[in-house]
């Protein structure tokens, strides 16, 4: 048995825990998948190194209305992988070796383990460890599905498909999700036949409806988009894969190159043993923490364990990770003065064609909102194409729409669909964490003439509040 000042289970956001504080304790970081975590190696990052050129691979469908000829004459795909993946895999090499052999007071297990306490944990080689401070931060993983097939070589996840030998002639996506759209977007624009299955009524449902429903109109018009749709099974075929759909107009066979399944992620608590340890869960499978990030147990804190990331975070992104890493660096040295993460305003965006960007309530949200409260919600959308920059893209399907509560002027929630939406919506989020209501945000500074921000002032101004 090895005790540990502070153990650390996950290299992604738990890496950066270890800060020069540290440098007189006994730590030891815990990781047995690549080192780095989701978001450096499978996620955001090597996911947006493939949309941008993806974004230059499809330039050609939309120049030639504006009197711009371009032609698209293929891509390296090879190219392309390797020039993404020599420098992550690089980084992630980097930063194990720095972890492993260059601090003296860190110990790096590249084990997957089993909690077997609050704060002990077994190595997958039998090495038992214990630690004053156990930091959880084990990520998700990719959810596969039970369908006949689904083990075939040909089929992947976001973890593997990046990594492919051959861009697919044909593609085949499970799913409805942020990574179905990724991914379709990514595909089509590089010249991949891309069939998406999805068995609800349409694409992104968790976003509002009015941006959901935009995207999915736009969506089925780009790729071969089968709502209402199961895959009931894949079988191996000369030409790939034979997909069995069943959709609203009966069993269909889909011949396909490659499957990609993105029908979600689940949180790593099953793998690490948190429920056999007595630890709370969410229906979800989440790993339950306060506002401190104090892992709980029977509904209180237990003392010295603490979590952040996708194993305990209902969001599943980077940016949400890092925060409550902050928040747990802070908690982790100064026990009489915890912080609380802040889970107001978080924003998030889908970088597909075209972009998606949130961040507060949506519509249905706020009239359930204003039902339980008394308030009254306004609404404004504004279009693209009723900028100035707008009229130079001749963009007639981009818009913002802002959420409001009438009396006050709050800004409860926005919602973008378009070019740059994850730029476009930032002066929102800037304004809703710092409580700028939206008359003052739209009147109390310039906005650059003629830049599309302006479709977030004049969507402000067009808030009927009093």
């Amino acid at each position: 048995m090895t005790h540990y000042d502070l153990a650390i289970i996950g290299s992604g956001s738990g890496n950066t825990l270890i800060s020069p504080e540290w440098d007189d304790r006994s730590v030891v970081l815990v990781d047995g998948g690549k080192f780095g975590g989701t978001c450096l190696n499978v996620g955001c990052i090597p996911t947006k190194m493939f949309v941008y050129p993806a974004e230059l691979a499809s330039a050609p469908t939309v120049s030639s209305r504006l009197g711009v000829d371009l032609r698209f004459e293929g891509v390296r795909w090879t190219d392309i992988r390797d020039r993404i993946f020599t420098r992550i895999d690089a980084i992630s090499r980097g930063g194990r070796t720095y972890r492993a052999e260059e601090l003296e007071n860190v110990t790096l297990i590249e084990e997957y383990v089993r909690l077997t306490g609050e704060k002990s944990f077994e190595t997958a080689s039998g090495e038992v460890v214990t630690a004053d401070q156990l930091v959880i931060a084990t990520g998700s993983r990719a959810v596969i599905p039970d369908i006949p097939g689904i083990t075939l070589p040909q089929v992947h996840t976001s973890d593997t498909v990046m990594r492919i030998d051959e861009l697919p002639g044909r593609l085949l996506i499970i799913g409805g999700g942020y990574i179905a759209a990724e991914f379709a977007h990514v595909f089509s624009s590089f010249g991949t036949e891309v069939t998406i299955a999805v068995r609800s009524g349409g694409m992104l449902r968790h976003l509002d409806e009015t941006v959901a429903d935009a995207f999915t109109q736009q969506a089925a018009q780009q790729w071969d988009l089968r709502l209402g749709t199961a895959v009931t099974a894949l079988t191996a075929s000369a030409g790939g894969v034979t997909a069995s759909l069943e959709g609203p107009d009966g069993p269909v066979e889909v011949e396909v190159d490659v499957v990609l399944v993105a029908v979600g992620r689940t949180p790593n608590t099953d793998t690490l043993g948190a429920a056999d340890a007595g630890l709370d869960l969410h229906d979800d499978g989440r790993l339950a923490v306060d506002a401190q990030q104090r892992v709980l147990r029977d509904g209180a804190p237990v003392e010295g364990l603490w979590s952040l990331g996708d194993v305990s975070s209902e969001y599943q992104l980077k940016h949400v990770a890092n925060h409550e890493a902050r928040i747990v660096a802070h908690n982790l040295l100064n026990p009489g003065d915890l912080r609380s993460s802040d889970h107001r305003f978080v924003p998030a965006a889908v970088f597909s064609h075209p972009q998606a960007a949130s961040v507060g309530m949506t519509e249905e949200e706020a009239l359930v909102h204003a039902d339980a409260t008394g308030a009254t919600v306004v609404t404004a959308v504004q279009h693209y194409g009723s900028t100035a920059y707008g009229w130079a893209m001749e963009d007639t399907t981009g818009f913002a729409k802002v959420i409001a509560d009438r009396s006050t002027g709050r800004i409860l929630g926005a919602h973008v669909l378009g070019h740059e939406a994850s730029m476009i919506i930032q002066p929102v989020v800037q304004a809703m964490s710092f409580g700028l209501d939206a008359h003052t945000m739209a009147k109390g500074q310039y906005w650059i003439h003629p830049a599309l921000t302006e479709v977030i002032e004049n969507a402000l101004l067009n808030l009927k509040t009093d």
